[in-house]
């Protein structure tokens, strides 16, 4: 058997096993939430997005331990990148995605602020380990804001189910459930881990035999290969209805991959986390703006329609299109380039300002007194 047929095999089988590791994961993930009182997004911005990032962990702190700077950086930078156009396009293609008013509030903001934070620490070309404690000691507080913020709007809830009458207790077997749910979990995370590495290395394999740069191995292949189990966690919430695990996993695995990732990547790393002027100059700057656009996306009546999901897919395909142009030398990047911003950008800012300026005019107004 040839290594390209070998390769190819390796993709098959990962991504039939990254298909069962997001079912299990999101049986487990939304019955766990319901058995533990926990709203399904906060179990989308932890447990799933935590689970489903578990791949970008593994593969950037051993690039960054051996000397693969780009590699890490890549990885991080284009799963960031894929996640949002990419997965949120074709979840929202599939069905509309709600978005809870909390959520948008606390959250994506958030998902921008970590992603100017990563820009600014790398202004001098490396993530030392003064910073990467930085990013590790954000995600520790994250994650303890998130516990903190479902334990308070469970107790509000318990407390308005108590005041309309005697509460029932808790039935045997729900507790008995959350064992099970945590199997499901645990396995969903171990398939898409191990589908994901599967994946990751057929296709690297293949792009290798082209001659493609280390840094851009990570923003395409790689990012897209370990962002598989994103995808195929949100692309099973989203057929499922479990709509609030497909957003919250995209942005939990957004803000976990920065803070998390590259934060103990940069820890552990001896030498820390060099930065390349390119991904400085360009990849982190999209990173940015396609966080930012999530801002008006998610406010234009609290949901991604599925035409906004194709203008993130549309973008994805643009901007990888860009990178495979400007890895090859080929001239039209500099036309595409230049359609993307005179004309393609500008007329998508101005439909959504529109949108969102009619969503408010037609919203309901609160009665006054």
């Amino acid at each position: 058997m040839s290594d390209t047929v070998w390769a190819w095999l390796q993709i098959g089988g990962g991504l039939a096993v990254l298909v069962v590791g997001g079912e299990l994961l999101v049986r487990g993930a939304s019955q766990l939430a319901a058995a533990m009182r926990i709203s399904s997004v906060v179990i989308g911005l932890t447990i799933v997005a935590f689970g489903t990032s578990a791949p970008e962990l593994a593969v950037s702190m051993q690039a960054a331990m051996t000397g693969n700077p780009d590699l890490a950086v890549g990885n991080v930078v284009g799963s960031n990148i894929f996640n949002v156009l990419f997965i949120l396009g074709i979840s929202a293609m599939i069905t509309p995605l709600a978005v809870a008013n909390d959520f948008i509030r606390r959250d994506v903001p958030l998902m921008i602020g970590v992603s100017v934070l990563l820009l600014l620490l790398g202004l001098d070309g490396r993530l030392g380990r003064i910073d990467g404690l930085v990013l590790a000691a954000g995600i520790i507080a994250y994650t303890w804001w998130c516990i903190q913020v479902s334990r308070k709007e469970g107790r509000a809830a318990h407390a308005a189910l108590a005041s309309q009458g005697p509460l029932a207790p808790a039935a045997s077997p729900v507790r008995a459930a959350w064992g099970l749910n945590l199997v499901y979990i645990a396995g969903g995370v171990l398939l898409l881990i191990v589908g994901s590495q599967y994946l990751q290395v057929g296709a690297v394999s293949i792009a290798q035999s082209f001659g493609v740069s280390e840094l851009v191995i990570g923003l395409t292949i790689v990012a897209a290969g370990t962002s598989l189990p994103e995808v195929a966690t949100s692309v099973v919430a989203a057929l499922k209805g479990e709509r609030d695990i497909a957003v919250g996993n995209v942005v939990g695995s957004n803000i976990f991959n920065i803070l998390s990732v590259l934060g103990f990547s940069a820890v552990l790393a001896p030498q820390g986390i060099q930065i390349s002027p390119t991904a400085l100059a360009f990849d982190i700057p999209v990173m940015i703006a396609v966080a930012i656009a999530c801002w008006p996306i998610f406010v234009t009546g609290h949901a991604i329609t599925r035409w906004e999901g194709g203008v993130f897919f549309t973008y994805y395909l643009a901007y990888t299109t860009h990178l495979v142009l400007d890895a090859s030398g080929h001239n039209l990047k500099h036309t595409l380039s230049t359609a993307m911003m005179l004309f393609v950008i500008p007329l998508t800012v101005l439909t959504l300002a529109i949108s969102w300026w009619s969503s408010d005019r037609t919203a309901p107004t609160a009665p006054s007194d």
